[in-house]
């Protein structure tokens, strides 16, 4: 089924496009409030049903953020690494921050989900759209005001809005199964090795756990260096983009003599990567055998220690490990403070009883984070052929 579509900017089909503002962190008033704040790098997150930091009624007095509300849609203005161009759908109220953009949908012409989904099918554009002010670059309200945007009869889009959500929905449930798993095994960890730890365990370091491993970079002046479907070959910034546990391949892999001719080191499945600079203490398990750039310091376990309980020691110290980086230009955790930062070993039979417990678990989530990566796919697949009046709507049943 074709359907008309009809021509409007983004002005025209939203109430109000706005950004907001951000407390002076130098008054501790304004902080650690009640009230939702949401900054820019929290919308690597497509629904927002809390955010990271809360401000206070005297924040918002005394700063120049504004609220967003529930059914919003919002875009990261401005941030590191992937962030600019994100968006996010709001399930909550919020106060935003000056890098976000607040769109109000006009609900008589535009569905407010249909909003969403068009702006999330747009990362690349938007992150090609700047408005020239900063360094790093950076949207703006006069931009995204003029971007076009084409839209078929309310019920259409109401349709499209609900086949799509299906979708999200089930990654959405995924996820939170993943997040009630995470939490037992969080659970079980600090019942085990910090609130019934033995005082006669041995204290030794990260070394006595498994063997911490650098990486590197091949040279990127050599084409032969890179391919598409090579070894595994992650950065901080796969992670950063990537929020799984468990990761297999980043953005680029690298070749078998890219490998050889640089310092990158192969490592197996069930390697703990930590990312040991810019920024410190992204964590995730390779699930496959991997390489990383020099922004790590991976743990391989050994074999009486096992991956769960690293992942779960580092996650645990992570703070006190940051705390021992050193560097002028920016913070980094070398080899050597790695290799030396102090572990509790536990004995083995009490590691045995997290590591079979651990198992299971693992694998529950291994495969809702799979099932997740197909479902998303789907959705990006499906999502310009839906607006396009490529699929017709009618003959999908939900």
């Amino acid at each position: 089924m074709t359907f008309e579509r009809n021509k409007y900017t983004f002005d025209e089909v939203c109430r109000k496009i706005y950004s907001g503002g951000t407390p002076s962190t130098k008054h501790a008033e304004y902080w650690n409030g009640t009230i939702n704040w949401l900054s820019s790098g929290e919308t690597g997150n497509r629904f927002i049903y809390n955010t990271e930091r809360k401000i206070t009624e005297l924040g918002v007095k005394k700063s120049s953020t504004k609220k967003a509300y529930k059914g919003n849609t919002v875009v990261a203005s401005a941030g590191q690494g992937y962030t600019r161009g994100q968006a996010s759908y709001l399930a909550i109220d919020t106060y935003v921050n000056q890098s976000v953009i607040v769109f109000d949908a006009n609900t008589d012409i535009i569905d407010s989900k249909y909003l969403f989904y068009n702006l999330s099918s747009r990362y690349e554009e938007l992150r090609q759209l700047s408005d020239g002010t900063s360094t790093r670059g950076g949207l703006s309200g006069w931009i995204v005001k003029r971007m076009e945007i084409y839209l078929p009869p309310l019920t259409i889009q109401k349709q499209i809005s609900a086949i799509l959500s299906v979708i999200d929905d089930k990654i959405e449930l995924n996820n939170r199964i993943n997040k009630n798993l995470e939490e037992q095994a969080q659970a079980i960890f600090t019942d085990l090795f910090i609130t019934n730890a033995n005082s006669e365990w041995k204290i030794g370091t990260i070394s006595d756990l498994g063997n911490v491993v650098g990486g590197g970079t091949p040279s990127k002046k050599v084409e032969e260096y890179y391919t598409d479907s090579g070894i595994a070959w992650i950065t901080p910034k796969d992670l950063s983009n990537n929020k799984s546990k468990f990761i297999i391949h980043g953005e680029t892999d690298i070749t078998d003599l890219g490998l050889a001719k640089s310092s990158a080191t192969l490592m197996p499945k069930g390697t703990v990567l930590f990312s040991s600079r810019a920024p410190i203490g992204y964590i995730a398990i390779a699930d496959g055998d991997v390489s990383t750039n020099q922004g790590f310091k991976s743990i391989v376990p050994f074999e009486n220690i096992g991956t769960a309980y690293i992942y779960y020691f580092l996650k645990e110290n992570l703070s006190a490990i940051e705390n021992v980086a050193s560097g002028s230009t920016f913070k980094e955790v070398s080899g050597s403070t790695m290799k030396n930062f102090s572990a509790v070993i536990p004995d083995s039979d009490t590691l045995s009883v997290f590591r079979q417990f651990c198992e299971t678990l693992f694998e529950q989530q291994r495969a809702l984070e799979y099932e997740n990566r197909h479902l998303a796919t789907l959705r990006d697949v499906l999502l310009p052929k839906l607006m396009n009046g490529e699929i017709d709507v009618s003959a999908i049943k939900i």
